[in-house]
């Protein structure tokens, strides 16, 4: 008994090849068809082509991360109904070429972010910061977006003055750069590689000026009714991913970071492919979290699992840290994952496979040497998929023999 491993793979211009994954211990591919932009068709040839080449090496592509959700749909804006019908498209060819686990994100804007991406730990390895002054730096004085001032106790804006007192101009475009486009651009990222990326950026926030926590809500809860029932007729689970980090930042609303929110969204609909993405490094970072308490509440609407963890820092400051040493009990919640899978292989359940992938990881060794995208280095996702296999095998024998 097993999570089935899985990792993400950005497609044919990934660095690291499928011919390479099942060398140590890859079962299923994670990855979407990343050229596609929100809002439009994914084709049935094009599905059937990802899938044909993943399962040449003997593999099966597990989970769609993910099927983006336009800014259209989540604003019920302009354009809406074009990319609802659209949406509905795409899960139905995915689901007739039989794939079954589709994780989507209802973050206005940017789908995570951080503010270093080079940072480097005591040991030498190196991972991914967020730290909430120099955000709050970036967002009130470089962003300069309308009163973000407001947003900001006094001492996290001192503080964010004296950070911005010591950045050089380049040095404040860089930051600016790294939060818009560069952890944005390899997952369908909103603004894109453009000239005046700020203000465009700018433009998108605009958009939510009305927006707040009721009324994202209701919108998400439109985007459900829409499309669980599609879901449901072609065999889809879908599932949310926590908010990526889950408080809000630049004015928007967060509505998937607590069990609370969860709890929301799982009454308003109760089928079970109204499901959660449970990604332990997003929901460490508030404290407040249960971790363990949130796998076992919704256990059997968790249909896709990102481990991976974070060490908390100052307020609202974290940083990703290796997979077992964190803030994340990782023993608990893998006993508690495991747990619920042996109750879905006794009640017969067809989702029993509960896919998980190692999240992130620390740049290490020879990762120093090649190109990745921003926290998918190669070594240090496998320690990590590595180090979580070890730990089922070591519950296994221990608490389930």
């Amino acid at each position: 008994m097993a999570l089935e491993k899985t990792w993400r793979w950005f497609g044919k211009n990934d660095r690291i090849a499928l011919s390479q994954l099942r060398q140590f211990g890859v079962e299923g591919i994670v990855t979407a068809l990343h050229h596609i932009k929100a809002g439009e068709i994914w084709p049935v040839e094009e599905i059937l082509a990802v899938k044909t080449e993943i399962e040449k090496y003997g593999m099966r592509w597990s989970v769609v991360e993910s099927l983006p959700v336009s800014e259209n749909i989540k604003t019920n804006g302009p354009g809406r109904d074009r990319d609802i019908a659209n949406y509905l498209t795409s899960l139905k060819n995915l689901g007739t070429c039989g794939i079954d686990t589709v994780c989507y994100n209802f973050m206005p804007v940017l789908d995570w972010a951080r503010t270093d991406l080079h940072y480097k730990n005591d040991s030498g390895a190196e991972s991914m910061l967020f730290d909430f002054e120099t955000f709050a730096a970036f967002d009130a004085y470089i962003l300069n977006r309308p009163d973000a001032w407001k947003d900001y106790p006094k001492e996290v804006l001192a503080k964010a003055e004296a950070i911005l007192s010591k950045m050089t101009p380049d040095e404040q475009n860089r930051l600016a750069y790294n939060i818009i486009v560069v952890t944005q651009g390899f997952i369908n990222g909103t603004v894109g590689n453009v000239h005046d990326f700020k203000g465009v950026f700018l433009d998108f926030l605009d958009r939510y000026r009305d927006i707040h926590t009721d009324v994202l809500r209701k919108n998400l809860l439109s985007f459900i009714n829409d499309v669980i029932p599609v879901a449901e007729q072609y065999g889809i689970n879908l599932c949310i991913h926590p908010d990526d980090p889950p408080f809000p930042l630049l004015g928007l609303p967060r509505i998937a970071s607590t069990a609370e929110d969860f709890e929301w969204m799982f009454s308003q609909c109760t089928s079970i492919a109204n499901g959660l993405t449970f990604c332990s490094g997003s929901l460490a970072v508030r404290a407040e979290n249960d971790l363990v308490e949130i796998v076992k509440r919704f256990a059997d609407r968790i249909h896709f699992i990102h481990l991976r963890n974070i060490k908390r820092m100052a307020y609202r400051s974290f940083y990703e840290s290796a997979h077992l040493d964190g803030e994340a009990d990782m023993f608990s919640i893998v006993r508690a994952l495991l747990e619920e899978q042996k109750r879905r292989k006794a009640a017969g359940r067809p989702d029993d496979r509960m896919p998980f992938r190692p999240d992130h990881g620390l740049k290490m060794l020879d990762d120093f040497g090649r190109e990745s995208n921003p926290g998918y280095p190669l070594i240090g996702r496998m320690k990590g998929l590595v180090e979580i296999a070890a730990l089922e095998l070591g519950i296994e024998k221990a608490c389930f023999s």
